[in-house]
């Protein structure tokens, strides 16, 4: 099984779009928002290096953004 963690902010299109993908292809997975949560944020920040959500971690593989295509090769 394999692990997946996204990291989101409150009233992100494309965090749901990931969200979304995830529930389509019935893959568990733990949501980390950022919004209201500092520590999380720094935590994102200094795993990807990005300052921006969505951030997508699957078994350790950082995808920036919805990026259907690698979401979807990356489950597999």
């Amino acid at each position: 099984m394999k692990k997946v963690i996204i990291y989101t902010v409150d009233g992100c299109p494309h965090c749901q779009d990931v969200k979304e993908l995830l529930k389509e292809k019935k893959v568990k997975f733990t949501e980390k928002n950022i919004s209201k949560n500092p520590k999380l944020a720094e935590e994102m920040i200094k795993k990807s290096g990005q300052r921006g959500a969505p951030i997508t971690i699957i078994n350790g593989k950082i995808i920036v953004g919805f990026n259907r295509k690698k979401l979807v090769e990356t489950l597999k």
